[in-house]
């Protein structure tokens, strides 16, 4: 979902994409922190290669993801929802 298709939403609609948003950033943040660890241990052992590329690019998507929850929080403050 996309910025224009979040802001189409009806009030319900996005309480429940608020209460998705919050238990599923956790998640991301465990396993961001999990690739880090893979990446910290890639360094370690001195193996630069696609053990490293495959975190790193893991971690791009799920910050990318991240930013659809700032329009989310965005359009809830707009709204006076919470």
């Amino acid at each position: 979902m996309n910025e224009k298709e979040l802001s189409e939403l009806t009030d319900q609609e996005l309480l429940e994409e608020s209460k998705k948003m919050k238990s599923s950033s956790l998640i991301h943040a465990g396993l961001i922190g999990f690739m880090v660890g893979i990446i910290i241990y890639s360094a370690a052992k001195n193996t630069w290669g696609f053990l490293t590329l495959i975190p790193l690019f893991f971690i791009y998507r799920l910050s990318k993801k991240s930013k659809r929850n700032e329009t989310l929080k965005k359009l809830l403050k707009e709204r006076n929802l919470k």
